[in-house]
C-alpha cells in the first residue's frame, strides 16, 4: 500500500472518531491506578497500602461478567435513542464524570475509605465504557480497517492516559489534587459528546449465528416444565455467555484456543505489574510532580506516538504475530532500564527521560499488535462478550502480582522489583513461540 493511500484509511470519519472515543477510554484509567497511588503516596500512605489499592482495577480484569449485559440488555430510553453500543456508552461516561467529580472533593488523609469506593465505582463504569467501545471498533470498520482503528484508538488511549499522568501530575503540583481530579471530570465529556456525535454499527452476524442461537430454543423445548422466569434467565445466560465461549473453543479448537488464552493472560504481566509502582517510584528517587509531568508530557508523548506508528508500520510489514513478538521482548528491555534507573545516585532527568521514553515506545508498540491480534480472535456475533473476555484475561494476573507489589519494592527494593517484572514477560515469549508452531503446523495441515 502507498504511503498517500495508507494515510488516506486514517481520513475515514470512524477512525477519527476511534480517536475520540479511545481517549474516553485512557482518561479514567491513570486516575484510579497511578496518578492516585501519587496522591496517595504525597498524603504520605503506605506503599503496601497503594499496592493492595490496585485490586480496584480488578473491575477491568472481571467485566467479562457483565458483558453479556452489554453486549444484550436494552437501556430505558437511551437504547431506543442512540442503540445498544452508544447507550451504554453514554451512561457509562456519566457515571465516570460523576464519580471523578466526587473524588475532586475528598481529602486522602482524612478518609481513604470514601476515595476507595468512588475509585472502584470509576473503575467499573470505565470497564462497562471499554466493552462498549470495543465492541463499537470491532464492529464500525470491517476487518482491513481493524489496524488503523486500532492505531487510532492507541494514539486516543495514549493522550487520555497522557491527560490523566502528566496533566493530573502537573496540576496536582500547581494547584491541588482536588483541581486536578476536578479538571479530569470535565475532560471527561469529551467522550459524551463523541457518543452523541457518531452512528451506530450494524454488527454482521456469522454465518453459523443462527444455527448456534437454535441451540438457544432447543435448551428452552427441554426444559418448557420449569417456571418462565427461571427459563428466561436461563436463555439469556446460555445465549450471551456459553455459545459465545463455546463458538470461540468450536473455531479453534479446545487445545488452540487454550493455548491462545494462556498467552493473553500472560502477554501483558510484566508492565501491568509494574505500573502501580512506576509513580511511587519517581516521588522515592526524589523527583517532583512537576518533573515527572514535564517529561512525561514531552518526551514520553513523543515516544508513545512513535511506538503506534511503528506498531501500525510493523502490522503492516511483518505481520500480526512478528509484531507481538517484536513488542514482548521490547517491554522486557524497558523494564530492565527502569532498573538502571533504580541505581542511579540521585534524580537525573537526562535519565529519567530516556527511561520513560523507552517505556512508553515499547508499551505502545506491543499495544497496538495486541489490540489488532484481539480483535482478529473476535466473532461479530458476539463482539462485546468475546473481546471482554480476552481484555479481562489479558489483566487479571498482572493485577494480581500488582497487589503485592508494595511488599516486593519493601523487601527487595527497586533494582530487583524491577528484575523481577522483566521476568515476567519471559513466558508469553515462550507461550507465543509454540503458539506459532501449532498455528503453522495447522495450516500445514489444511493445505
Amino acid at each position: 500500500m502507498s504511503a498517500p493511500a495508507w494515510l488516506e484509511v486514517y481520513r475515514h470519519p470512524r477512525v477519527k472518531a476511534m480517536l475520540f472515543l479511545g481517549f474516553s477510554a485512557g482518561l479514567p484509567f491513570l486516575l484510579v491506578f497511578s496518578t492516585l497511588s501519587a496522591w496517595l503516596r504525597s498524603a504520605g500512605i503506605a506503599l503496601s497500602s497503594i499496592g493492595l489499592l490496585s485490586y480496584v482495577l480488578t473491575a477491568y480484569s472481571v467485566k467479562v461478567l457483565w458483558a453479556p449485559i452489554v453486549d444484550r440488555v436494552p437501556l430505558p430510553f437511551l437504547t431506543r435513542a442512540l442503540g445498544r453500543r452508544r447507550a451504554w456508552m453514554l451512561l457509562a461516561q456519566v457515571v465516570i464524570i460523576g464519580g471523578l467529580f466526587a473524588m475532586s472533593g475528598q481529602d486522602v488523609a482524612v478518609d481513604l475509605s470514601s476515595i476507595v469506593w468512588l475509585a472502584l465505582l470509576v473503575a467499573f463504569a470505565s470497564a462497562t465504557q471499554d466493552i462498549a467501545v470495543d465492541a463499537w471498533r470491532i464492529e464500525a470498520a470491517p476487518g482491513g480497517q481493524q489496524g488503523p482503528m486500532a492505531s487510532a484508538y492507541q494514539f486516543g488511549y495514549r493522550i487520555g492516559l497522557l491527560a490523566a499522568g502528566a496533566g493530573a501530575l502537573t496540576l496536582a503540583g500547581e494547584q491541588s489534587w482536588q483541581v486536578a481530579y476536578g479538571v479530569m471530570a470535565l475532560l471527561g465529556s469529551i467522550g459524551v459528546v463523541t457518543t452523541l456525535a457518531i452512528d451506530e454499527p450494524e454488527p454482521a452476524a456469522a454465518r453459523d449465528t443462527a444455527l448456534r442461537e437454535g441451540r438457544v430454543a432447543a435448551w428452552l423445548e427441554k426444559r418448557e416444565h420449569w417456571p418462565r422466569p427461571l427459563r428466561r434467565v436461563g436463555a439469556f445466560l446460555v445465549g450471551a455467555l456459553v455459545l459465545p465461549l463455546a463458538d470461540f473453543f468450536q473455531r479453534n479448537g479446545a487445545g488452540l484456543a487454550a493455548l491462545i488464552l494462556c498467552f493473553i493472560g500472560l502477554f501483558r504481566l510484566t508492565d501491568i505489574t509494574m505500573g502501580v509502582m512506576a509513580n511511587p517510584f519517581y516521588l522515592d528517587m526524589g523527583y517532583t510532580l512537576q518533573e515527572i509531568g514535564a517529561v512525561v508530557k514531552g518526551f514520553g508523548l513523543l515516544a508513545s506516538f512513535a511506538g503506534i506508528i511503528v506498531g501500525g508500520i510493523s502490522l503492516a510489514r511483518l505481520g500480526v504475530q512478528r509484531s507481538l513478538l517484536i513488542g514482548g521482548v521490547l517491554v522486557i528491555a524497558s523494564n530492565l532500564s527502569f532498573a538502571l534507573l533504580a541505581l542511579a545516585d540521585g534524580p537525573d532527568l537526562l535519565l529519567l527521560a530516556g527511561v520513560i521514553s523507552a517505556d512508553n515506545l515499547a508499551y505502545n508498540f506491543a499495544g497496538t499488535a495486541f489490540i489488532a491480534y484481539m480483535s482478529g480472535l473476535t466473532n461479530a456475533a458476539y463482539t462485546a462478550t468475546q473481546y471482554a473476555l480476552f481484555s479481562s484475561l489479558f489483566t487479571l494476573p498482572g493485577k494480581v502480582l500488582a497487589g503485592g507489589s508494595g511488599f516486593v519494592v519493601e523487601a527487595v527494593g527497586y533494582p530487583w522489583f524491577f528484575a523481577y517484572t522483566s521476568a515476567l514477560g519471559i513466558p508469553a515469549l515462550l507461550v507465543l513461540a509454540l503458539l506459532n508452531r501449532r498455528l503453522a503446523a495447522r495450516s500445514q495441515a489444511r493445505t
